[in-house]
């Protein structure tokens, strides 16, 4: 597979500056982070009994790892250039995995508001919380009784220093859709933040100081709602982009900005970062060509051929009877061409550039600053 070139450096030089709050560097001890299938090394897999078929994985774990991507999520990268291994999922226990640098509670599906009995994750970003807090008081249980697992375990002061991370959001609006008018929809954004803000104050009272929230991307974009919701071209953008799905994820990060400002307005110890993800896929997509893509929209791993690729009865990697055919929902031939990996999910290639921008800073708020710098190790090797 062809490289793909970001104008990075090996090393390079950032750090991030809070007004009015304490300064911080990258050098985080644990990274503990909550989300949905953005963010997901394998939890829904795990807690559901999920088994993921090639060619899922595919890219660089060379088997299917869990992740709804050929490869690494944003995730992965960032935890590649702080140079700490990938975080194991909280439920995944097989392999004795190690939690000493973090935990990841991310579920594919999962969203903001409690769960249902229809929802497809149970694992509600709630009842992520809720499992952060049962994993803290068990650590720290065992941590007490015996020093032989703290090769395995976050000491009890990394979590005060540990790096908070939020990746969610995505199917609440989503979901929304199949149900709901897009009045309805923008109208139910508050009280989705309210249950957001719940969580985070929770985290707050168990000692978390650094937030780092990245706001929900282009929806409109994704292959998988273009197919059910675009079919009508009146309702597309210029990029060929549902128009209603973007309009309420901009409408949700508007707002999700404005608590993440009250927030740093009201912990005076803390920091909270809000990176706008929804800036980096939307540029990525319009400027594709630039970035060495050639498919912005249909998805590398799908059925149905051009201009999608996607078809909402198979998912990557199955074989089913479609029509009285047998079909499978293969990869492409080179998913570094491909901005979309399964028509809801990005390709590692797509996830590499997108974290690359991230850590530029320049898509954060607090933007990151060279006044206090550090250094930081940029792995992007393929």
């Amino acid at each position: 597979m062809a490289t793909k070139t970001f104008l990075l450096p090996t090393l390079a030089l950032f750090s991030l500056f809070f007004p009015l709050t304490v300064s911080i560097d990258f050098n985080y001890p644990a990274i503990f982070n909550f989300g949905d299938s953005n963010s997901d090394t394998g939890e829904f897999a795990a807690g559901l009994g999920v088994f993921l078929e090639l060619p899922n994985g595919e890219t660089y774990f060379k088997t299917p790892s869990g992740r709804f991507c050929d490869g690494r999520l944003i995730i992965d990268f960032f935890m590649d250039a702080m140079d700490k291994p990938f975080l194991n999922a909280y439920l995944d226990s097989v392999g004795l995995p190690s939690f000493r640098r973090g935990c990841n509670f991310a579920a594919a599906g999962s969203t903001i508001l409690p769960a249902t009995p229809t929802s497809v994750s149970p694992f509600s970003f709630g009842r992520q919380v809720a499992q952060f807090l049962r994993f803290k008081a068990r650590v720290l249980e065992l941590l007490s009784q015996t020093k032989k697992l703290k090769k395995y375990l976050p000491a009890e002061d990394n979590f005060g220093k540990a790096l908070y991370m939020f990746d969610i959001g995505q199917n609440d609006l989503a979901g929304a859709f199949y149900s709901k008018s897009l009045d309805q929809i923008l109208g139910s954004i508050p009280t989705i933040l309210v249950e957001f803000e719940t969580g985070i104050q929770k985290l707050y009272d168990q000692g978390a100081r650094y937030f780092w929230v990245h706001n929900t991307g282009p929806l409109g974009c994704l292959p998988q709602n273009i197919a059910r919701f675009g079919t009508d071209p009146s309702k597309l953008d210029g990029l060929g982009c549902v128009s209603s799905h973007n309009q309420a994820a901009k409408l949700f990060n508007l707002q999700l900005h404005a608590l993440c400002k009250k927030l740093q307005g009201q912990y005076k110890d803390a920091n909270v970062t809000y990176i706008d993800i929804f800036s980096l896929k939307s540029n990525l997509i319009a400027d594709y060509s630039l970035y060495g893509f050639e498919q912005p929209i249909m998805a590398c791993c799908g059925y149905g051929g051009p201009p999608l690729n996607y078809d909402s009865r198979i998912s990557c990697g199955q074989t089913k009877i479609l029509n009285g055919t047998l079909v499978t929902a293969k990869g492409c031939l080179d998913s570094t061409e491909h901005v979309s990996w399964d028509g809801i999910h990005y390709t590692e290639a797509a996830n590499e550039y997108v974290s690359s921008q991230i850590l530029t800073g320049k898509f954060s708020d607090p933007p990151f600053s060279d006044e206090m710098p550090f250094l930081l190790k940029l792995k992007f090797e393929k």
